[in-house]
């Protein structure tokens, strides 16, 4: 039986077909007959008792410049869709919390991946905090003093926004570094939230590797090379995508965290590991899928459906 399926993204004409996730998704979905409504987050709203949208029912295609095709402008009611997917970037701002607390009224009824609740209370910088066995020495702080503290006892650090993406607003700062105290002045001008610092570790040279689980498992991993003389290898900072195995402790991690992700409905994840250190785990927009399906042939879009179907009683 086709599933009525709603994509809640960012723009979906300005995507790289050959590298967007959220395309690579839709695109399964739509080969395996279920039909697209696509929407962006603003276009979301509350009204009356009703989760609406607005947007359009859309097709497909792998043609660069012309990958899609819309119906008419419509709104819907998000409760008659099968199932809802929350994919658009972070940050992970106010205006994205409320449209987490906006499909939890829909959910399970409507099916919402990841799970709106989790995703809310599970944020990428945060959820590795239960796991301090696996994770380098981390302080998330937005005390001055508190990060000068943790920076003298490490010496080398990662200075970043707890709430960004793509590698913006990362900084190194090493034992002879002096700009502490104005980066600290500069974010706190920008915002009220804490920073996240955490010990430098020197196997990023080799690369930053991002591990997709479907549902808890494991499925495959790309590895991220950042450009020579930069410290971020994400692939929206430059980094350099290559073929990767997994190791026994990528494993390890993964059994440690997968039941919890399986547990708390994040049928999509992408973690980062450098060297033998979990850093991240990405619940709102993951990426990689499209690279790791050209490096080693894994569909995880198509096993990502499996489970999705299977929710859903197909």
């Amino acid at each position: 039986m086709p599933l009525k399926i709603a994509l809640q993204m960012d723009p979906i004409g300005s995507v790289n077909i050959h590298a967007d996730s959220t395309f690579r998704i839709a695109i399964e979905a739509q080969e395996r007959g279920h039909s697209l409504f696509y929407y962006t987050p603003d276009r979301l709203a509350f009204v009356e008792g009703r989760v609406t949208a607005r947007g359009w029912w859309i097709a497909l295609r792998w043609e660069v410049g012309n990958h899609v095709s819309y119906g008419e402008e419509t709104e819907v009611d998000l409760r008659e869709m099968d199932v809802v997917w929350l994919r658009q970037d972070p940050p992970f701002d106010m205006g994205y919390i409320t449209t987490t607390h906006l499909l939890e009224m829909i959910h399970p009824q409507t099916l919402v991946v990841n799970d709106p609740f989790w995703v809310r209370n599970s944020p990428e910088k945060l959820l590795v905090l239960r796991f301090p066995d696996l994770t380098p020495p981390t302080a998330i702080a937005r005390d001055l003093a508190t990060i000068r503290a943790f920076k003298a006892r490490h010496g080398d650090v990662i200075l970043k926004p707890l709430y960004g993406n793509g590698g913006a607003g990362v900084f190194r700062l090493d034992p002879g570094d002096r700009n502490l105290a104005s980066l600290h002045e500069l974010f706190m001008g920008i915002n009220r939230e804490p920073l996240i610092v955490q010990k430098f570790l020197p196997a990023v040279e080799k690369g930053d590797k991002r591990i997709i689980l479907v549902d808890g498992e494991p499925v495959g991993a790309i590895n991220r090379v950042p450009l020579a003389g930069e410290t971020r290898s994400n692939m929206h900072a430059g980094g350099r995508p290559e073929k990767v195995g997994l190791t026994e402790r990528d494993l390890e991690i993964c059994r440690k965290i997968g039941p919890v992700l399986r547990e708390k409905g994040q049928v999509f994840v992408g973690i980062d590991v450098i060297g033998d250190w979990l850093t991240e785990i990405n619940v709102t927009s993951p990426t990689g899928i499209q690279e790791l399906e050209r490096f080693d042939g894994t569909n995880a879009a198509a096993l990502i459906w499996d489970v999705i179907e299977a929710k859903r009683g197909l």
